[in-house]
């Protein structure tokens, strides 16, 4: 691959984010002439809905890393049903013997002096429940993971938490959501930082020197990325295994085991994930501790993923004994497990591969690994999961539109899943989405994307269409990050140059609990119909079953008249949005939405033994005679279509 695609493995190697699920109650079908099972449904209330929005007071070796990311169906994944979203009350907080969360300190006292949230036995002591511990760490940029990560813990009734802040701002206003912080004296920016910069990688050592630190107090410790969440309580996995010194995650991909034992350490032949390990206060794992934080603080070249995995790998094996998935590592005396990664998910096992529904397992965690767009890619996959807590807001944008993809049986399943079958399927349905963009943009309305029909894989390396030995599906849905830079669809682009901006939603925003029951209620079904046939006209009364009939190929000021009436109505959705739209009637609007919608789509990686091997989707594909999926042939031609 070129030195460009090698940035966008860097980069989505990382992460800092993380969060949990959207909980819900399992609600009983109703019988009208057939049974329909509803998801959980979440009714706001004032004590639950303001804990994201109410402002704060102020403001190595060999080892492939893992990149921070048959023909049978896969329906969208979703995260196992949810539980409950509104936050304990202050009576239930009180109850918790470890003290209050999400109860805020009383506003007319002042906050505590910063000398007292330093990091100290005493204060780790206060929050340590049978011994254990379970932390991240951040900067203001990341904090609705941080606090989408306490949520899922706290839903999950799992008080013995805390957070340490890099930045002062954060830790004001975790403190005044009454959410268990502490200062880490860092001192860092309150910006998001990208994946090498030495700003990142000076978090990868507060994460090192934070280990070495807190060992000798003698308590256990569950480190956590921000970029992850907890979807069950792991505590009383990791007490299986108490002669564990270290319980680490992975980015294996190929399944070791199928039920809920370690994985085979043996077959596990990818990078050991430092985004999810637990620590014991063993003499082994503070030498080993010790000699990490030694490693980066005398080298600043060195990612702290890399030192950990060439330290422990010095040496492997012999198993602690035949059956409990331990093993010796490091210097001998070190026991190691490596948690099972079809239940402690990589953003692949848990997004591409869905490798727990498979198996028909219970997953305990989510990492957003293996993804691409940044930042903004990590918190849309948790969207897509619906184990991203989002303030009310979000739910309830002044106006959405959705629609129904046509995409023929043949497109799915017929021949073999090859790059050109590949790209004629997303092709189809990036055709589509270019129309439902413009309609949104027309309306002035928020897209719910939909959902993403891919039949082979994308990676950082080239590959036969899925990684071999995973439980890849073909064809499957895959994340919207896949195909289109959603960092790019979510930035503010001057308006003058791309026109206005146009809003998107994951595709499974209308079935989230969260969802108000003022937007469920407010809704439009658009049937296109052929102009002059029966019935078919630009009106906008509704049939007496309530759905509007819509000709298709009208104009922008058909569109205008037409659903200016319904400017109330929270959801309109369309059946179908091909041959719907024939264009804005400004010409510098209609080359302004182009401009900017050719940015959106990005690239699949990567055809085998081809350098270049990335092919770059182009939402334009249908203008270009004989457009065909190939790589870049000259590095003049090596960049996005224009």
């Amino acid at each position: 691959m070129v030195e460009g695609w090698r940035n966008g493995f860097r980069e989505a190697t990382n992460s800092k984010p993380l969060f949990v699920t959207i909980y819900a109650t399992v609600i009983i079908g109703v019988l009208v002439s057939s049974f329909y099972v509803f998801s959980a449904i979440y009714s706001p209330t004032n004590g639950s809905t303001s804990w994201l929005s109410s402002p704060p007071l102020s403001t190595a070796g060999r080892i492939r890393q893992a990149p921070q990311e048959n023909a049978t169906f896969q329906t969208p994944v979703v995260p196992p049903p949810p539980r409950s979203l509104p936050l304990p009350s202050p009576e239930e907080a009180e109850g918790k013997s470890l003290g209050k969360i999400w109860v805020s300190p009383p506003r007319d006292k002042k906050m505590p002096p910063l000398e007292s949230f330093k990091l100290t036995k005493e204060l780790f002591g206060e929050r340590v429940k049978d011994n254990v511990i379970i932390v991240t760490f951040g900067n203001y940029a990341f904090m609705d993971f941080i606090l989408t990560w306490v949520k899922h813990l706290t839903d999950l009734d799992i008080s013995n938490l805390l957070v340490g802040a890099m930045d002062t701002k954060l830790l004001e206003a975790l403190y005044w959501k009454g959410v268990p912080v502490f200062d880490m004296g860092s001192h860092m920016s309150t910006v998001d930082v990208g994946w090498g910069s030495p700003t990142f990688h000076k978090m990868g050592r507060e994460k090192v020197i934070l280990i070495d630190s807190v060992l000798p107090f003698g308590y256990e410790l569950l480190m956590c990325d921000t970029d992850m969440v907890w979807l069950k309580n792991p505590l009383p996995y990791l007490a299986r295994y108490p002669d564990a010194d270290v319980l680490t995650s992975s980015d294996q991909v190929v399944p070791t085991v199928v039920d809920d034992s370690l994985d085979i350490w043996q077959q596990v032949g990818a990078a050991y994930n430092i985004g999810i390990f637990h620590w014991r206060p063993t003499e082994p794992a503070k030498k080993l501790a010790k000699e990490w934080k030694e490693m980066l603080l005398a080298d600043d070249k060195v990612w702290d993923q890399n030192g950990f995995n060439e330290i422990v790998r010095k040496q492997l094996g012999p198993s602690v004994d035949g059956d409990s998935g331990l093993f010796y590592a490091y210097d001998g005396n070190l026991k190691v497990g490596i948690l099972p990664a079809s239940i402690f998910c990589s953003g692949h096992t848990y997004f591409v591969q869905a490798m727990y529904q498979q198996l028909r397992l219970e997953p305990y965690a989510l990492h957003t690994t293996f993804q691409y767009a940044g930042t903004e890619g990590k918190r849309h996959r948790l969207r897509e999961g619906m184990v991203f807590f989002d303030p009310p807001e979000y739910y309830d944008a002044p106006g959405f539109i959705s629609f129904k993809p046509s995409i023929p049986k043949s497109l799915l399943l017929d021949g073999k899943h090859t790059i050109e079958s590949h790209f004629t399927l997303v092709n189809h349905q990036m055709k589509q989405i270019r129309s439902a963009l413009a309609i949104a943009s027309l309306l002035n309305r928020t897209l719910v994307m939909p959902p993403i029909w891919c039949r082979l894989d994308r990676l950082w390396f080239g590959h036969p269409g899925t990684l071999v030995g995973s439980m890849t599906r073909q064809p499957f849905i895959c994340p919207l990050d896949h195909v289109f830079e959603v960092n790019i669809m979510l930035k503010e682009l001057p308006e003058d140059e791309f026109g206005p901006g146009i809003g998107i939603r994951e595709y499974s925003f209308l079935d989230n609990p969260a969802l108000p029951k003022q937007v469920k209620e407010s809704w439009l079904d658009v049937q296109l119909c052929q102009e002059g046939k029966e019935g078919c006209e630009a009106t906008n009364i509704t049939t007496p079953s309530g759905f509007l009939k819509f000709p298709k190929r009208s104009n922008e000021d058909t569109f205008k008249a037409i659903f200016s009436s319904f400017n109330d109505v929270k959801v309109i959705k369309f059946s179908s949005v091909e041959d719907a739209f024939t264009g804005f009637s400004d010409k510098g609007r209609e080359e302004r939405f182009r401009r900017r919608v050719k940015r959106y789509v990005g690239i699949w990686c990567c055809e085998e033994n081809k350098t270049p091997g990335h092919i770059y989707y182009d939402m334009y594909w249908d203008e270009k005679p004989g457009w065909k999926p190939v790589p870049p042939q000259t590095p003049e031609e090596d960049h996005p279509p224009v």
